[in-house]
């Protein structure tokens, strides 16, 4: 059954040779191919500030750019997200883009007797592809994937969306330009599926 995608693109630089780029563009020919509409968000073309206090959090006015990608999201049925890691986990710009998006009103709304949070974006899937340096396995078991975690379970969790799967692609800088085509074309595999 075809589904809606919206891909976010979580590297700030939105450069072209980006492998991450290669890899969303991989999974959107896959998902046209599926038959599946898809949506892109490429956060670093966005031009939003950082919030600062729970008040502007809960009660400041979106940016043009990002009520569009809450649109984007609300329309989906499944979302991709794809980042490379800094610093162990995903770039600032990127958590900031999350901040923006979530906000009260769309991704959560007050619990009935207004005590806690209800989750507004359930029914969606999501998709988290990873790009590092080091190898994947060592973030995964030595690191704990501790930033994964974080966004699975108190980002995307914390609004509803699940089930969530992941993709980690270790070494990107030493890769070789086979191991990069197989990642490609299992890009490619996935949108076709949906998954």
């Amino acid at each position: 059954m075809p589904k809606r995608i919206t891909i976010i693109e979580g590297h700030p630089d939105v450069s072209r040779e980006r492998f991450g780029h290669a890899l969303a563009n991989a999974y959107a020919t896959g998902a046209a191919k599926g038959r599946h509409e898809v949506r892109h968000i490429a956060v670093g073309s966005l031009d939003f500030g950082v919030l600062r206090t729970r008040e502007e959090w809960e009660n400041g006015a979106p940016a043009n750019g990002i009520r569009q990608a809450q649109q984007d999201i609300a329309w989906a049925d499944h979302l991709v997200i794809l980042y490379p890691l800094w610093l162990g986990t995903m770039p600032a710009l990127l958590k900031a883009f999350f901040e923006q998006v979530f906000r009260p009103g769309f991704a959560i709304g007050k619990s009935d007797g207004g005590k806690g949070w209800s989750k507004q974006l359930k029914g969606k899937s999501a998709r988290i592809v990873v790009t590092m340096g080091m190898p994947a396995f060592l973030y995964r078991w030595y690191f704990g994937a501790h930033s994964l975690k974080s966004l699975e379970r108190n980002i995307l969790g914390f609004v509803g969306i699940g089930p969530i799967r992941t993709s980690l692609i270790g070494m990107v800088e030493t890769m070789n330009d086979a191991k990069r085509t197989r990642w490609l074309e299992k890009l490619r595999a996935l949108g076709r599926g949906g998954r």
